[in-house]
C-alpha cells in the first residue's frame, strides 16, 4: 500500500459517520490522508415537524458543511431515508462507489441494530465487500486489485454477539474538531435527537451556546445511545495501546472492530491504517 491512505465511513443517515467516526477521520486529515463520508439515505424522515423534501435539502447543506469543516469529501445518496432495503440494485451502486473512492480502510456499522437502516446498510457492505475485486461483477467499473479492511463501529447491543473491538483509538486530541462537525448537523443535534430524547427544551438558543452545550454534557443520551464516545467503556484498552498516564487520561476514543469479510488486518496494516 502506498504512503497515501484512503479512508471510507459509510453510515445510513447524514450524521452517523460524524457521529462514530469524526475523530478518526479527523486525524487522518491531519495526517495527509484522504477520507470520503458517505449516507446511503438522504436523511428525509430524521425530523419531527419538517417535511421529507426541505428535510432532505437542509441535511444535504450539513453534510456540505461538514465536509468543509474536516477537510473530506462527502457524498449522499438519493435512496428514502427510513426506506433502505438490502437489494441486489443498492448493492451493485455501493460496489460501483467503493471502486471509484478506492480505499484502504472502510468504516461502517454491524448488522445487529435497532435501526433497519443500519442494519440494512451494514448488510450492503458485507454483500460488497468480496465482490470489490471480482471484475464479472459491475465490470463497467474496473475491479479492485485488492480488498480494503472492513471494520465495525462501535454500538452498544449485545445479541447475537456484542461489539468486540480490535482497535481503540484516543481522539482526544481532535475532539474539538469532531464537535465541530456534529454542531454542522443542527437539524440532529439541536432538534431531532432532543426531541427523541425528551430534551429539546434543554438546548441553548444561541449558536456558541449550543456548540458548548454540545460539547460538555447536554445531549447524555446521545452517547450513552450512540456510543459517540467509548474511552469510559474500553478504559483498559485505551491503557494497554498508550500507557498508563495516556490511556487513563483519555477523555475521548472511538473503537473499531474488525470484519472478517474484507482484507485481514495484519501487524503492518495495523501499523498503516491506524497508525495515531
Amino acid at each position: 500500500m502506498d504512503d497515501q491512505c484512503t479512508l471510507l465511513v459509510v453510515g445510513a443517515h447524514p450524521d452517523d459517520c460524524s457521529i462514530k467516526a469524526g475523530g478518526i477521520a479527523a486525524k487522518y486529515v491531519e495526517a495527509g490522508h484522504d477520507v470520503t463520508f458517505l449516507s446511503v439515505t438522504d436523511g428525509g424522515a430524521g425530523h419531527h415537524e419538517m417535511d421529507r423534501d426541505p428535510l432532505v435539502a437542509r441535511r444535504r447543506a450539513e453534510t456540505e458543511a461538514v465536509a468543509e469543516t474536516l477537510g473530506i469529501e462527502y457524498d449522499v445518496f438519493d435512496i428514502e431515508d427510513g426506506r433502505l432495503e438490502p437489494t441486489l440494485e443498492n448493492r451493485r451502486r455501493l460496489v460501483r462507489y467503493v471502486r471509484e473512492v478506492d480505499p484502504d480502510l472502510v468504516l461502517g456499522p454491524r448488522p445487529n441494530d435497532y435501526h433497519p437502516d443500519h442494519r440494512y446498510c451494514a448488510q450492503l457492505l458485507r454483500d460488497a465487500a468480496y465482490t470489490l475485486i471480482v471484475p464479472n461483477i459491475c465490470p463497467d467499473t474496473p475491479a479492485l486489485s485488492t480488498n480494503p479492511v472492513f471494520g465495525y463501529v462501535a454500538d452498544h447491543f449485545e445479541k447475537p454477539a456484542p461489539f468486540e473491538p480490535d482497535v481503540v483509538i484516543d481522539v482526544t486530541d481532535v475532539e474539538d474538531r469532531k464537535i465541530d462537525a456534529l454542531h454542522c448537523h443542527e437539524s440532529q443535534m439541536y432538534e431531532w435527537l432532543p426531541y427523541t430524547y425528551d430534551e429539546l427544551e434543554a438546548v441553548p438558543e444561541g449558536d456558541a451556546e449550543r456548540r458548548e452545550w454540545l460539547a460538555g454534557d447536554g445531549l447524555s443520551h446521545l452517547e450513552e445511545n450512540t456510543e459517540m464516545n467509548v474511552a469510559d467503556r474500553f478504559r483498559e484498552a485505551l491503557i494497554d495501546r498508550y500507557g498508563p498516564e495516556r490511556g487513563r487520561a483519555a477523555g475521548h476514543a472511538e473503537a473499531v472492530e474488525i470484519s472478517e469479510y474484507g482484507a485481514s488486518l495484519t501487524d503492518s496494516r495495523r501499523e498503516e491504517l491506524f497508525f495515531f
